[in-house]
This record gives C-alpha cells, structure tokens and sequence, in this order.
C-alpha cells in the first residue's frame, strides 16, 4: 500500500516504556477530547505489565483460568487478548478525516508496517483477509490489532510479540479464532533487541503514513493526569 500524505503536519512519537494498561487507555481518551483539526498525529509505544483486555466483541468463554492477571474490558474493537512485558504495543492516534483514509485503509498501512519489519528479519508473513492481523507461514498469529475510532480519530492499535513469556496465551483463546500465537524470539537466532524492533516498526510505521521523520518524546513515568502536560 502507498504512503498516505502528511499534509505538513507532524508526526509526534512517544515512547512510554513499561505501563499498566489503565492509565494509558484512558490517557487515549483524554487526548481524543483534547484533539482539533490542529492537532498533530501521535504514535504511542509501550510495553505493558500483565494484563488480559477484552474488546467491545469480547465473549466471557474465551477466558479460560486467567488467574492472577488481571482482566481490562476496553473499547477496542476485537475480543480478548493478552499483553506483557517484551510485546511492542504501538498506539496510533490518527486524524483520518484529515488524511482521507478510512479504518481499512490504517488497517491495511498498519499490516503493511508490521510485514515490513519482520521481512527485515527474515521472517515471511502475511495479513489474512478475514482477521485482521499478521501471521507468520505456519499460521501462528505474531501480531494483533484493535482499533477504535471516535469523533473521526483513531485510537488503540497493535501489539508485536517479540521476546516474552508466552505461557498466558494457553489461559485464553487469543483473538476469539482459536490459534496458536508465536514470537520473534521463537523464530530469529539471536534475537533483536525489543528496542531494536520498536525503531524499525517505527520507522515502517511513519512511512506508511507518509512522514519522512518525527519527533520522539520519552516520558517513562507517564500516569493518566500527565497527558495534558506531555
């Protein structure tokens, strides 16, 4: 898929280290709140603690025995899925009124960014029509995605697995599809580094969406009642 264009407006990058998940979902919504047709397209990245979210699809059954992680419903779009430490969480918080693309469109360009970093690895995959995702050429799932959109932007967006314990994955039925997730670390020897992962999603990321740079903001003690001041 071709870059959308930026329209000359920026693109801010904020890496967020280690979170819950609470706190950032809501900052998302606060900064839905807070956006005009001024404001500048973000891309948040982050590692969450533990933490199982279900989507506005999201059916009890598909948790089986979640056991000390804790369950987050959540207004993405989707069911159940599990994030952790060493998954790359990336959420896109985009105009698309401004950009003139619809959710398949940021579906699509999002799928094309996770393709691109993993052939930089050597790993083939590949979107599936019917569930959007990326999924490696055994048919393991390797990334999610969910997406919410409101008054025209979006919110939340995908998870990577890179290097993480994959063992809460068997407490649920990812996705509702009843497949079988995988990671970076079981399919590249050494593994890169999450951090190495990230700037290279990144930078297909802001490709895509048609910005030849950005500006990246740390804020590692991020809470939600710091958003207005980042």
């Amino acid at each position: 898929m071709s870059s959308v264009g930026s329209d000359n407006f920026p693109l801010i990058v904020r890496q967020l280290g280690v979170q819950d998940y609470s706190p950032v979902y809501q900052a998302m919504r606060n900064s839905i709140d807070q956006r005009d047709n001024s404001s500048p397209d973000e891309i948040w990245l982050v590692q969450h603690n533990s933490v199982f979210t279900q989507g506005q699809a999201g059916k009890a059954e598909h948790i089986f025995t979640p056991g000390s992680i804790p369950i987050v419903q959540s207004d993405r779009g989707g069911q159940v899925t599990y994030h952790g430490p060493g998954q790359i969480t990336a959420y896109l918080l985009i105009d698309l009124k401004r950009r003139k693309i619809g959710v398949r469109d940021l579906v699509s360009l999002i799928e094309q960014a996770v393709v691109c970093t993993l052939n930089h690895w050597g790993v083939k995959a590949n979107p599936r029509r019917d569930a959007p995702g990326v999924y490696v050429e055994s048919g393991k799932k390797i990334a999610s995605l969910g997406l919410r959109i409101r008054k025209g932007y979006s919110y939340h967006g995908l998870n990577l697995n890179v290097d993480m314990d994959m063992s809460p994955w068997q407490h649920i039925n990812p996705c509702g599809l009843g497949i079988d997730m995988t990671q970076l670390a079981d399919l590249v020897n050494p593994t890169p580094g999450i951090q190495q992962v990230s700037d290279k999603l990144l930078e297909y990321l802001s490709r895509e969406l048609g910005h030849e740079d950005y500006q990246v903001r740390t804020d590692q003690t991020f809470t939600e009642s710091t958003y207005r001041s980042l």
